[in-house]
């Protein structure tokens, strides 16, 4: 009867860690997003808090606060909007508040968010951490925002009720490195409903004319788009590659990607996408590559393959285990071997098909959304 009573009761959630929702600006955006709509659904009541100040997608979308979205009730948080010190000083002010507020859980999301999390524990609120990759070792922090991230770390270790991870290597880390267990919980993704060229013909005629090859993620080096670039100026086509998404702290490797791009025109820069563009771009690619050095589960990536899309991307752990046999890869970091895997996929349009028929149904019953939502509540309640 009493677990019976549990299962049943309506919690009061507060989840802090993203810079806002509703929005598309990285992974853990799109993550919060989906767990609290879903959860309103079910009957809790949710509260993000949000940070203010600046969105990668431009400055008109910069302080367009509401205080609802789907249920979801949202505060906005103040934010020192500068590089290394919006993340800490969100979390700070975000942690205060739901130390203080009538919540049953408070859940975090990332490691640097994570160096407060005692505060709402001192306060006798249950709290959760997503750990959604290793953040220290990305390759865009400094020092000092280094050093806070591991804090931050060690906070989640000594203080979180549980942890989340999204992968069998970060539940290894922790494991070896603090002999402390979590919970793996991967990411979900949606079934799409594919969008045939209108917008994208209009914006890019000739990418849409000629086919192209998508990479869409936040433009952060660990993403891997120099080698993309460089080993994509090597291939022999005519067909495009876009590289699609908003810098985020990372403005200098926005123009070192554009310095290497200069002299060739095949290599299209849309910067940040959402809504119908998204979609088309996603619906239309003739291959889907992710690069990548680091990442924690890439949604980007399963965001591709659920759009049935023939997917190329680097074998390290976090994406091999996601796609398994059902995409291409090739060795993290080595120019020569994504060369080759770009020009196979060219010269042999049947291997491409392939994996296009295979994609989509294996990645949308492999991860489920509700399926996400119903384990982070047993956690929340447990």
């Amino acid at each position: 009867m009493m677990n019976e009573k549990a299962n049943k009761k309506k919690l009061k959630i507060a989840m802090l860690g993203q810079k806002r929702i509703p929005s598309r600006e990285g992974g853990i955006e799109i993550v919060v997003e989906e767990l609290s709509t879903r959860m309103v659904v079910l009957g809790h009541q949710v509260t993000c808090y949000n940070r203010k100040g600046h969105h990668v997608s431009g400055k008109e979308f910069d302080d367009s606060a509401s205080s609802e979205y789907k249920g979801v009730r949202l505060k906005s948080v103040c934010t020192i909007d500068k590089k290394g010190l919006a993340a800490m000083s969100s979390s700070f002010f975000a942690s205060l508040k739901a130390a203080f507020g009538r919540y049953d859980v408070v859940h975090f999301h990332a490691e640097g968010p994570c160096a407060m999390l005692w505060l709402p524990k001192l306060f006798g609120k249950r709290c959760i951490a997503t750990v959604h990759g290793l953040d220290h070792q990305r390759a865009k922090w400094g020092k000092f925002a280094r050093t806070y991230i591991m804090f931050g770390e060690k906070c989640t270790v000594k203080f979180a009720d549980e942890i989340i991870v999204l992968s069998e290597s970060a539940r290894n880390y922790f494991k070896f490195t603090y002999g402390r267990e979590t919970r793996f919980i991967p990411n979900g993704v949606n079934r799409p409903v594919q969008r045939s060229i209108k917008l994208l013909k209009e914006k890019y005629p000739l990418v849409a004319e000629k086919g192209y090859f998508l990479s869409l993620a936040r433009i952060v080096p660990e993403k891997g788009f120099h080698y993309l670039i460089e080993a994509f100026k090597q291939v022999k086509t005519d067909k495009m590659l876009v590289v699609a998404g908003g810098a985020s702290d990372s403005g200098e490797y926005m123009e070192q990607l554009k310095a290497m791009a200069v002299d060739d025109n095949r290599i299209v820069f849309t910067g940040f996408v959402q809504g119908q563009l998204l979609e088309e771009l996603y619906s239309n690619a003739y291959v889907y590559c992710l690069p990548s050095d680091l990442e924690g589960m890439p949604l980007s990536l399963l965001e591709a393959m659920s759009y049935d899309n023939c997917c190329l991307t680097s074998d390290i752990a976090e994406c091999a285990e996601v796609v398994e046999d059902k995409a291409v890869t090739f060795a993290k970091s080595n120019v020569d071997d994504l060369r080759e895997k770009l020009q196979m996929l060219c010269d042999h349009p049947e291997r491409r098909e392939k994996y296009k028929g295979e994609a989509a149904d294996f990645i949308c019953q492999k991860y489920n959304w509700d399926d996400v939502v119903e384990r982070t509540l047993e956690l929340y309640k447990k």
